[in-house]
């Protein structure tokens, strides 16, 4: 084992040397780094909330929201479709979560019933049916009809809504541009939100707050708002107000004619007329043709732009809009803009986000925690330096040097997979000392034995990695499964220890059989001891 070719000896080198390209960043400024040569990598390792600061929120997603959305619009098929069949009924209300209605004639009970189970789930309001699966009871009590929206349907929107967030704010957080975010789920309705080195922690929670579901709907025109009697709104039709000026309101159709998911760009711009800051958006192919159509069919009409239930502005049809392309006004700020045009690109939020938590971590108690971590690093590093020394002389002094190279190889890896080095992960780093220092101290004992055996330097050593290494490969293969298991099954800052302790696990072991090795290898080929002072 004692035999190392020019071949592996370059290789061995190599990789030391790319591990030190790649931690060298990391322990400069980024104004330095950007100086650096185009060979050296400019990456570092990524810090946790815990040590450069940041923001840490928890939202919960208002599921009831959605149940409620879903009855509104259960509500409006089920108009649609009496209607349309000619069934008599009247005083249709919506109380505790179910709709009730009264028929005029009892005896068409059965009719209705069918044709309520026949009710085709909607593409864009997805209320109703589920494959062959009704997602509906339905309960008749002479003319007495009481509808609502079965328990397994409302538990599968709820987890869909939950998961569809996720990744809305997931996407909304990329387009600012923040580095290494924590974004995971909690429970069945919250999400932990976790943002290292974020300085405009007020601005994400905007951003987050808003549900930013965009519509398209006619104002209706047969229809006058009157404030001394606010509740006269025609059937088919809804009251909502300005997005600037609130005491404004506009009466417009519940049909939406465009939804926003159809929306495949938006973008901050200004209107070469006016010079002020509006938003432009660009439909897909799907979404162009709905658009065409509606325009051309609605010249000389008021089409209301409406975010989160908000009229943003009812612009006049003047020609049909072929192009699939448009733009946004009312009166924005350019940082306005520029947000609304990142919650578009981003997608809506199927449900509004309610804040349970916030909570502010400052920049001086992660610089606390790094240095604190420094120091515990350094006195161990220094103490296991000295008890090496002391106790295996020039194979404790390799011994050390490996473990220098460990210390960088793990910070080197760290940088190159952009890791999130958190508090506990210092923790990883700390027992990686001890582990890498464990491995070649089983390592010379083993040697030691088989010198008090007899054996000659050279037997003796080969012999002592041999014997070494089953018992070294079997501590760190169960080391490496305990740290797999906390990776998948833990969270947050148990998951950066679990990383730095994986990663540690095989640098260590590298570093013991093959730096250490090596190293005893040339000492021995160049000095020939005839004995060992170990």
């Amino acid at each position: 084992m004692l035999q190392f070719s020019r071949s592996k000896i370059t290789l061995i080198v190599a990789t030391i040397f790319i591990a030190i390209l790649l931690a060298l960043p990391n322990i400069f400024t980024d104004e330095r780094t950007s100086n650096f040569p185009p060979f050296i990598p400019s990456q570092k390792v990524n810090l946790g909330l815990d040590l450069q600061g940041g923001s840490h929120l928890l939202l919960e997603v208002d599921t009831e929201s959605i149940k409620s959305e879903k009855i509104d619009d259960l509500s409006f098929d089920l108009r649609r479709m009496l209607k349309k069949n000619g069934f008599k009924y009247g005083n249709l209300k919506i109380i505790d979560d179910s709709i009730k209605f009264k028929l005029n004639n009892s005896e068409l009970a059965k009719n209705v019933s069918d044709e309520i189970k026949n009710l085709s789930q909607s593409v864009s309001q997805n209320a109703l049916s589920s494959q062959s699966k009704s997602n509906l009871n339905v309960e008749i009590n002479n003319s007495l009809v009481n509808i609502s929206l079965t328990e397994d349907y409302l538990k599968q929107i709820s987890i869909s809504a939950v998961n569809q967030s996720i990744e809305i704010v997931r996407r909304r957080i990329d387009e600012l541009g923040t580095r290494e975010p924590t974004i995971q789920k909690q429970g069945t309705t919250r999400i932990l939100i976790q943002l290292p080195g974020l300085d405009d922690p007020e601005r994400i929670k905007s951003l987050l707050g808003q549900t930013a579901k965009l519509t398209f709907k006619l104002v209706d025109q047969k229809a006058s708002y009157d404030p001394s009697n606010p509740t006269k709104i025609p059937v088919g039709s809804e009251l909502l107000p300005s997005d600037s000026d609130f005491n404004f309101k506009y009466i417009v159709k519940k049909k939406v004619m465009v939804g926003g998911e159809n929306l495949v760009d938006a973008q901050p711009g200004f209107d070469p007329q006016t010079n002020e800051p509006i938003v432009n958006f660009r439909f897909d192919r799907i979404g162009a043709k709905k658009f065409g159509k509606v325009t051309k069919a609605n010249i000389g009409k008021p089409f209301a732009i409406i975010l989160d239930n908000k009229v943003v502005s009812a612009p006049v049809i003047r020609d049909a809009i072929l192009g699939g392309s448009g733009q946004i006004s009312g009166g924005f700020s350019a940082d306005e803009a520029a947000d609304l045009a990142v919650l578009l690109r981003a997608g809506a939020l199927p449900a509004p986000l309610i804040i349970l938590e916030e909570r502010s971590v400052g920049p001086d108690l992660g610089a606390d925690s790094v240095f604190a971590g420094k120091i515990a690093a350094l006195i161990g590093f220094v103490a296991v330096i000295i008890f090496m020394v002391l106790i295996y002389r020039a194979f404790g002094f390799f011994a050390d040097i490996a473990l220098i190279l460990n210390l960088v190889m793990v910070l080197g890896v760290l940088s190159l997979l952009q890791a999130t080095l958190t508090l506990p992960g210092i923790a990883g780093i700390i027992l990686t000392i001890g582990m890498a220092v464990d491995a070649n101290v089983l390592i010379f004992e083993r040697i030691k034995e088989e010198l008090r055996n007899g054996s000659s330097v050279i037997n003796a050593i080969d012999s002592g990695y041999k014997r070494a290494l089953s018992t070294i490969l079997d501590a760190n293969i169960t080391t490496l499964i305990a740290a797999s298991i906390l990776f998948f099954m833990g969270s947050g800052p148990v998951k950066g220890f679990s990383v730095t302790l994986a990663i540690g696990i095989f640098t260590s072991v590298f570093t013991a059989f093959t730096v250490t090795r090596m190293m005893i290898s040339i000492y021995i080929s160049r000095r020939k001891p005839k004995k060992l002072k170990l």
